[in-house]
């Protein structure tokens, strides 16, 4: 208040005393009326002077206009005129600002007021409160007046808010305002709230805000849409960008499917409005917050799998190829695919695959690089072009396999009717053109990041310099290009290129060597003392003599290590060779380009660095000052370390090897037991078939003896009328005593039955069920199915004497039927009484006739029987041989189980004897004064071989 007192007194054109009394004399009818109306009309008047008189009515006013808020609630028009001055108060109006530009203390006004009302953290309370209200005269000044608290003062107001009792879900609902001035409002007033606060942005996210969002996109016609669009995505990089929580939650949501629809910009030739422009290149720039490569690497993998899976890679795929794109769309496109594919194999194998629409059509890599070393197209979509190629090859081997072998001579198109990439990186790489020769050369040097087998492959290629002259290889090329003293900027790309290609590879090193010139043209540029421009050349070249030391396999005995150091520290000095190697690590634009992936120059002479190259010199820097200091004999004792590391490791690596093909056999075996296991189960599946087809045929057995009994009953009542008809009893007895002799056959057969059924049950339950003595049972089993086949055998003989039975009842009947009606002859009667026997004796046959055929089928149902016991005691004979196989399995797998046993116990004692000697190496690296850092890889290795035996202990034994 004493400041703002100040300034007003300050203020040589302040206002006049009539103004600030009718101010004065408004403020004291606003605390003192008791009248809503004159109370109302006050407030209407004070915001009526407060745009005008801003200070004034600020100092005077503020007090009573809150008063009004706490206790004039139910009028909403009065509220929302103390709420319209409070925000006249509050906000900078940019043409008062301009106007009145000429004193600093009127722009800080506003924070000065907003420190004021926030300094009472219920003020801001009761404004949230009062956005809850409906109306829009109360919610829409409300909307603004907290808005601009924001501004002012963000951090203080978004405290306050974060720990108002649902503070930020009050915010929220003004999102589903259905009246579109607070709407947008309420996203312009998320912006201020979630800007550079994760929990706030945490809690925006949690409450819907991204579908919420996104709905609002789609209805104000995606990138199509107004400035309302641009406010949401806008907002939506404010909740995504440095939030690994609410990246995960919007592609675990599948948000990420709904962008697609934003990059459908079909072939409109109509042109571009501005807004369109301004869209899309924020819904660029969104994807690129989800793919960044400052995320996580596991976050940024899987937004970059989900953006192939939904089909948005290929659609900006699309938008890169098609024509009429505005030029700086173009570029952030070109960025955006480049982050999308980085790293990720799935998606460089499509953009491989991505071709343009041209006649012949060329691949997309190939048309983004002829941009690239045209110097005629613009420095930042070059820029660009070369990201795309970096992120192309970023830990895509096969990528870089694919750009190398463009150059090698069974590659080439002889006819030359199409262009390769690799012929456009050297065309590049030699053109007249300073920063298309620093392109190539980078983008050359990524074909070779990490890979030793293409820079073995790069030093095939052949170039023809000239007709009539033989070619010269591409190392030869460069290095003449070297000592020919062109550009800076050409030097360095070349010089960044020769020592990407010679480190970690000996072969390489060994070729640049061979030439006599190299040597001498480094030492000359490293001695001199040139400009400060030059020295960054020192330096590099410092760093390249540096590696053809480190990484030489003294192959060459002009050239070997010890010599090349001799000749340092006589030509350069040691102190003056690492001096000039440091020049480089100490470069203003050294730092810069180590920050991030992307070459983002402002103009073409920033253009030195390249970001994986400042990795490569912050590894090999150090490594190269050790040793250049280094002995010869300290250089012989570490390459016998070193050749008896690599002894170690061979022999480790065998060991290893044999573990792991110990581990495919084991894992072969389980295979087949879990095989044999299931056949066990289908076999055993089929036993409880048959048993179940068993008891449905014992039912119909029963069904046909009840049936046989029935018929026996009604025979008996008609035995008196055969006596009349001639028969004799004791004939008709015999024939009675034979049918019983059948039902108790019959019975016998149904006993020896059931005590089949249990048998096989007995031997069933004997297979599933496992028994430690195996062999044990196998002998009970063999005698079961002995006693079973000697039963079946007395069962057949039994079946065959009832069938011999069954055939001389027959031949009784049939002379009982000739005796019958030789009877009937022999005795002479009357008319009817010869009519009355002969429909006795017609009775009488039908019924023997009917026994005899119920005999037959009775012996057809035992026939049946029979046969299924065969089929039984067969499926019996075939589960047993499956259990004996089954039984040799497994003893053959105990006792290759007991062999790797053993042969793991003995790699242990290697193991063991190999640590000793690891042990003993330590101590002689650690008192020749050895890197840590060789020592850790050492503990590293061990650690991974105890951990390799832990596990295959672990296996064994669990097998066991």
């Amino acid at each position: 208040m004493n400041f703002l007192r100040g300034v007003m007194g300050g203020q040589s054109a302040g206002p006049q005393h009539t103004e600030a009394e009718t101010i004065q004399k408004l403020c004291d009818r606003v605390a003192s009326s008791t009248l809503l109306d004159d109370r109302r009309n006050a407030v209407r008047a004070l915001k009526s002077l407060s745009k005008k008189y801003r200070l004034e009515v600020g100092i005077q006013a503020m007090e009573h206009l809150i008063h009004v808020l706490q206790t004039d609630r139910s009028d909403s028009e009065i509220i929302g005129y103390a709420l319209d001055t409070l925000f006249n108060i509050i906000s900078n109006d940019e043409e008062d600002e301009v106007e009145e530009n000429s004193t600093r203390q009127s722009e800080d006004l506003g924070s000065q007021f907003t420190e004021i009302f926030i300094k009472q953290q219920e003020n801001v309370t009761l404004l949230l409160s009062l956005l809850e209200d409906f109306d829009f005269h109360v919610r829409w000044p409300g909307v603004k007046l907290l808005t601009s608290l924001l501004k002012h003062l963000g951090p203080q107001v978004q405290q306050i808010i974060l720990v108002s009792p649902m503070g930020v879900s009050r915010l929220m609902d003004l999102l589903a305002d259905s009246r579109e001035v607070i709407r947008n409002d309420g996203v312009l007033l998320l912006q201020a709230l979630t800007r550079s606060n994760g929990a706030i942005q945490k809690i925006v996210a949690f409450e819907n805000a991204f579908e919420r969002l996104l709905d609002i996109i789609t209805e104000e016609g995606n990138s199509d849409g107004g400035i309302v669009v641009e406010d949401c995505l806008i907002l939506l990089q404010n909740l995504l960008k440095n939030n690994n929580s609410n990246q995960n939650f919007f592609k675990e949501g599948s948000y990420i499917q709904r962008m697609k629809p934003w990059f459908e910009v079909g072939d409109e030739n109509s042109g571009w409005s501005a807004q369109k422009v301004t869209n899309l290149h924020l819904m660029l720039q969104l994807i690129r917050v989800l793919v960044s490569p400052t995320n996580p690497p596991g976050a940024t993998s899987s937004c970059q799998k989900a953006m192939f899976q939904c089909g948005l890679l290929q659609q900006l795929c699309t938008i890169l190829m098609a024509t009429g794109i505005p030029a700086d769309i173009l570029t952030e496109t070109i960025n955006t695919v480049s982050e999308v594919i980085r790293g990720c194999q799935v998606n460089q194998d499509y953009f491989a695959s991505v071709n343009a629409p041209s006649n012949p059509p060329r691949p997309a890599i190939v048309v983004l690089l002829m941009s690239m070393v045209n110097e005629r197209q613009p420095f930042v979509l070059r820029c660009a072009v070369l990201y795309c190629f970096q992120c192309f090859l970023y830990k895509n081997q096969k990528g870089q396999g694919e750009i190398v072998s463009t150059l090698l001579p069974s590659t080439i198109d002889a006819t030359g009717n199409s262009v390769s990439a690799g012929q456009l990186l050297c065309g590049g790489l030699f053109s007249t053109d300073s920063l298309s020769n620093w392109c190539a050369a980078v983008a050359l040097a990524h074909a070779l990041q990490e890979n030793a087998t293409q820079k073995e492959q790069l030093l095939r290629v052949q170039l023809a310099t000239s007709i009539g002259n033989p070619p010269v290889s591409l190392l030869q090329q460069c290095t003449n290009i070297l000592s020919q003293g062109s550009k800076i900027q050409t030097r360095v790309g070349l010089l960044m290129l020769l020592c990407t290609w010679l480190s970690n590879c000996p072969i390489a090193v060994t070729h640049f060597l061979h030439n006599s010139a190299n040597v001498p043209f480094l030492t000359g540029q490293i001695a001199e003392n040139l400009g400060e421009e030059e020295q960054l050349v020192q330096g590099l070249c410092a760093l390249l003599l540096g590696i053809s030391i480190y990484f030489n396999d003294n192959s060459l005995e002009n050239y070997m290590k010890e010599k090349l150091k001799q000749l340092i520290e006589k030509r350069i000095g040691k102190e003056n060779f690492i001096e000039k190697l440091g020049f480089i690590s100490k470069h203003e634009l050294y730092s810069r380009a180590s920050q991030k992936p992307q070459p983002n120059f402002p103009s073409p002479e920033y253009m030195i660095f390249d970001h994986e190259f400042t990795k490569l010199v912050k590894e090999l820097e150090g490594v190269i000052t050790k040793a250049i200091y280094k002995s010869s004999e300290e250089d012989k004792k570490e390459e016998e370390e070193k050749k008896t590391l690599e002894q170690h490791d061979s022999i480790v690596g065998h060991y290893k090897n044999m573990i792991r093909e110990q581990d495919l056999q084991l894992e072969e075996l389980k295979q087949q037991i879990s095989t044999l296991k299931c056949q066990n189960e289908q076999l055993q599946t089929a036993v409880t078939q048959q048993v179940s087809q068993i008891q449905q045929h014992k039912d119909q057995y029963n069904l046909l003896k009840v049936q046989l009994g029935k018929d026996n009953q009604h025979q008996g009542s008609h035995s008196d009328g055969a006596q009349m008809n001639g028969i004799q009893p004791e004939e008709i007895g015999r024939l009675r005593e034979e049918i019983e002799e059948l039902k108790s056959n019959q019975e016998l057969l149904r006993s020896q039955l059931a005590e089949k059924d249990s048998l096989i049950e007995k031997l069933k339950s004997s297979q599933t069920s496992p028994d430690t003595n195996e062999a044990t049972a196998s002998a009970r089993d063999s005698e079961k199915i002995a006693e079973l086949k000697q039963e079946l055998a007395t069962l057949k003989s039994q079946l065959n004497s009832q069938s011999v039975e069954i055939t001389k009842l027959q031949t009784e009947k049939q002379e009982l039927l000739h005796k019958t009606e030789a009877f009937a002859q022999s005795v002479p009667v009357s008319g009817e009484s010869e009519a009355a026997i002969a429909a006795k004796t017609t009775d009488v046959e039908g019924r023997l006739s009917a026994l005899l055929q119920e005999t037959k089928e009775l012996k057809n149902e035992i026939k049946a029987l029979s046969e299924e016991r065969a089929s039984i005691k067969e499926q019996l004979d075939s589960s047993n041989s499956t259990i004996v196989i089954l039984q040799n399995e497994k003893n053959q797998l105990e006792v290759n189980i007991k062999d790797s046993k053993k042969e793991q116990d003995d790699l242990l004692v290697l193991l063991a004897d190999q640590d000793q000697k690891i042990l003993s190496l330590k101590d002689k690296l650690k008192g020749l004064g050895h890197p840590e850092e060789e020592e850790d890889e050492l503990e590293s290795i061990d650690q991974d071989d105890e951990d390799d035996e832990d596990e295959d202990d672990d296996k064994s034994q669990g097998d066991n």
